[in-house]
């Protein structure tokens, strides 16, 4: 058996064994996990990947503020709160996501969800069908999220652009739960006009340390450039499902034993 064929089963044997519903509860997926409207996934998903940097159970605990804070229906409350309404999150706050940051989010989506249906569009209006991959969709999406007059320069760190070399990993992480289909229950797989193999790898340092190991990463630099070479190795080993190996390398690097 070839190294390429012995890495391919490696990382197929850890896909089964973490992309099970047993892997939520743990993991700020189960955030969106709580909701069955399409809208709610959204909102509390993106939040929460946008929040998804430190203890995963702190993580946890603070998006669940922001349900709280929603009155439990955030698409209800984006759609239909007051401005006066947002004086509850003033103290809401997620290491540097701070009170700017929470309402320019309320704003940005109150404006954006009384215009579209779903999120989806914020994201795939930016790509092609024959795009390779998803970098002008996070590009794009980016702009379109800064675009409202009053959008706050500090709140731009929190959500990054491929075109400044960032990894984007909670984006990618997003965009995985949004599009991936399977049957597995734990990514959602309610978008359409992205497809699963357009999918690029969130690049944390669980995976980046795994993946080097593995021999799957050469690039020094942890950078988009880095995102784009895994992703392409991924790629080799299901054109049409790369980033299912998130799963064994993240569950690889935090929840079990590391390649060595």
């Amino acid at each position: 058996m070839n190294l390429h064929e012995n890495l391919y089963q490696l990382l197929e044997a850890a896909v089964e064994q973490y992309n099970h519903p047993d892997f939520i509860e743990s993991d700020p997926i189960s955030i969106p996990h709580q909701f069955s409207l399409k809208q709610d996934r959204e909102i509390m998903g993106f939040w929460t990947a946008m929040l998804a940097w430190g203890q995963r159970k702190t993580i946890i605990n603070n998006a669940n503020k922001l349900v709280e804070l929603m009155d439990g229906a955030p698409y209800d409350f984006v759609l239909h709160h007051q401005e006066e309404d947002r004086k509850v999150f003033l103290d809401f706050k997620h290491r540097t996501f701070q009170a700017t940051d929470t309402l320019y989010f309320l704003e940005f989506f109150q404006h954006y969800y009384r215009q579209h249906d779903s999120l989806e569009d914020a994201f795939a209006r930016h790509l092609s069908p024959t795009s390779l991959h998803t970098e002008s969709a996070l590009a794009g999406f980016q702009q379109l999220f800064f675009s409202l007059p009053d959008a706050p320069e500090r709140t731009r760190k929190h959500i990054p652009s491929p075109l400044r070399g960032s990894t984007c990993k909670r984006l990618n992480m997003f965009l995985r739960w949004m599009v991936r289909k399977d049957k597995k229950g734990v990514d959602f797989g309610i978008w359409d006009r992205i497809s699963p193999s357009q999918l690029l790898i969130p690049l944390d340092v669980h995976v980046d340390r795994v993946a080097r190991n593995m021999g799957l990463l050469e690039r020094k630099q942890t950078d988009w450039q880095a995102v784009l070479e895994l992703s392409e190795v991924l790629r080799s080993f299901d054109p049409t499902d790369p980033v299912k190996y998130d799963f064994a390398l993240f569950g690889m690097g935090v929840l079990g034993k590391e390649w060595s």
